[in-house]
Formats: structure tokens, C-alpha cells, sequence
């Protein structure tokens, strides 16, 4: 049975062209990520081989691994005419991925154009990623809803990851006084917290059968299910569409999630190069369910 990690990120030859071709941010000097919102982060240059990083996935014993745009970099919410050929770039770049490569595809958020995904996903990607912050509120889900609708009708998942560390748009520099740790640990948490109750409140209403994947665990925030009932927003039964992964996280926010969820829907990310999988130390029985079978059901629905 096929062992996938869900959330890993990788930069293609296409996409590092285009990004060094910037004079704004987000773009490249070198292997240096200037970003608006984070400080300038130097990138290791074989964290994008893809040779390497295949060999990487076997010693994981990974049958796939699924790379996405890094939404941080906040090219969804570039005008169409800059976030065109990035994204472009980005999926030039996915097509050709080898084994065990496969691809999320990314959709400009500025001009919501359902057609463009439509063709994108013609292509083999596994499904859609959105930057959380798109899909923080009411509004985030009537903007993105064409694109949802897309996914919908084709049966294909939406992934959900954490934003520019300062939205709109990333247009605020970090505090001199912010640890570096800080976008992480913050922004990127708040976003995450905020997409799993908006889809809750407004996302699975409007899109019934949608299957959904949210990184970090959401940002913990199923773990705030006593306080949802607390407030009025009643427990109910747990939603087996709406998956979260594991990345950046050990064992004690694990077993919290499966607590709160249940083993069945919660995924195997590790967030490569940026972060390594770590083991839940819950046995093999959730191991094979979170690398093998979830992931599976995520993809394909079965």
C-alpha cells in the first residue's frame, strides 16, 4: 500500500528563474528569499535537488511525496500580471517532477479564474492548495468559492497552508524586535486556527462533499473543541472529510488531535526541507493509518 507524505515543498528550475527575475518581493538574490513580513532567509540550494531530495524520500520510506507552492512566498496574492508567470513557472516545474514526485497545483487569488484551474489540474495535479488566509472568514469562502467549486465537481482535495506571515498581501516588514521564530509561531498558527473554524462555519456548508487537508494540525485548533460547545457551537460528530496533517509537531500535540478527532483523519506531512517528519510514537497501527490509509481516503475519497 502507497506510503505518502502530503506536505513537502520544492523549487524547480522554472520558479527560481522567475523569482530572481523580481525587484519586488517575493524574490530571489542568489539563494536569498527576500520576503515583505519576514527577515531575508538564505536558502540551501540542495534542499531543491530534486536527486537528492528523491533519495531523501526513499530513506523515509515514502512511495510519494506531494510538493506545493511555499504560499508564505505570497505569490497568490500578487496582481494576475506578477502572479501569472510564477505560477506558471511553479507548474511548468510540477509536471516534470520524476518519482516519487507528485504535485498540488496553486491558483492567483487576485483575479479568481475557475477555467485556469480547470486546465491546471489537466495536468495530474493531486488536488488544490490555497494560502490560509484566503479562507479565514465568510468572505475568504465566497472569493475562493469558484475555485472550491472546481475541486468539488472533479472530486479532488483542497490543501490549506499558511499564508504570507502578514496579510493582506504580506505588506507589513517584521518589528525589528521579532524573533525569528516568530511568523511561525504566530501569523502562520493564527491563520491556520482561523481557516479550520471558517471552513466549519462556511466551507462545508457550501461545498458538502469537499475533502480538505489543513498543515500543523490546523494550528491545534480542534483541540479548542470544549470551548466551541461552550460558546454555542456544539461538538457534533467529527467531520471525516476534513484532514489535518502532522508537520512541525511531535507526539504530545498528536495524541491531543487523536483525542480530539479520532486516528482517521489525521495525515503524514513533514513540511520538507523546512522541517523533518518526526515519528507520533503511537504505535504502527496509527503509523500505517497516517502514511497509508488517511492519505489514500484524503486523495482519491476511498
Amino acid at each position: 500500500m502507497t506510503c505518502v507524505d502530503v506536505h513537502q515543498h520544492g523549487w524547480g528550475p522554472r520558479l527560481v528563474e522567475a523569482l530572481r527575475a523580481r525587484g519586488e518581493p517575493p524574490f530571489l538574490r542568489g539563494w536569498t528569499l527576500y520576503l515583505h513580513g519576514e527577515p531575508p532567509y538564505s536558502v540551501d540550494p540542495a534542499d531543491h535537488e530534486l536527486p537528492a531530495r528523491a533519495a531523501l524520500a526513499r530513506a523515509d520510506g515514502l512511495d510519494v511525496a506531494l510538493l506545493s507552492l511555499s504560499s508564505p512566498l505570497g505569490i497568490e496574492w500578487l496582481p494576475p500580471n506578477e502572479s501569472t508567470p510564477l505560477l506558471a513557472a511553479h507548474h511548468e516545474d510540477a509536471t516534470a517532477l520524476p518519482a516519487p514526485f507528485a504535485a498540488w497545483a496553486s491558483a492567483c487569488l487576485t483575479d479568481v479564474d475557475p477555467r485556469a484551474l480547470d486546465r491546471a489540474l489537466d495536468h495530474g495535479f493531486v488536488g488544490l492548495q490555497l494560502p490560509a488566509d484566503a479562507l479565514a472568514d465568510a468572505a475568504g469562502h465566497r472569493h475562493c468559492g469558484p475555485l472550491l467549486d472546481v475541486l468539488e465537481a472533479r472530486d479532488l482535495p483542497l490543501f490549506i497552508h499558511p499564508g504570507a506571515a502578514h496579510a493582506p498581501r504580506g505588506l507589513r516588514d517584521p518589528a525589528p524586535e521579532e524573533p525569528g521564530w516568530w511568523a511561525a509561531m504566530v501569523p502562520y498558527v493564527q491563520q491556520m486556527h482561523a481557516a479550520w473554524f471558517a471552513f466549519r462555519a462556511f466551507g462545508r456548508p457550501a461545498h458538502p462533499r469537499l475533502r480538505v487537508c489543513f498543515t500543523m494540525l490546523a494550528g491545534l485548533a480542534p483541540l479548542h473543541g470544549e470551548r466551541l460547545a461552550a460558546r454555542g457551537g456544539g461538538r457534533g460528530a467529527v467531520d471525516m472529510d476534513a484532514f489535518v496533517e502532522t508537520s512541525s509537531y511531535g507526539p504530545r500535540a498528536v495524541d491531543a488531535v487523536v483525542r480530539a478527532l479520532g486516528v482517521d483523519v489525521i495525515v503524514h506531512g513533514s513540511d520538507r526541507p523546512y522541517a523533518s517528519p518526526r515519528d507520533p510514537e503511537l504505535g504502527d497501527a496509527a503509523r500505517h493509518a497516517f502514511r497509508n490509509v488517511n492519505p489514500r481516503r484524503l486523495l482519491t475519497g476511498n
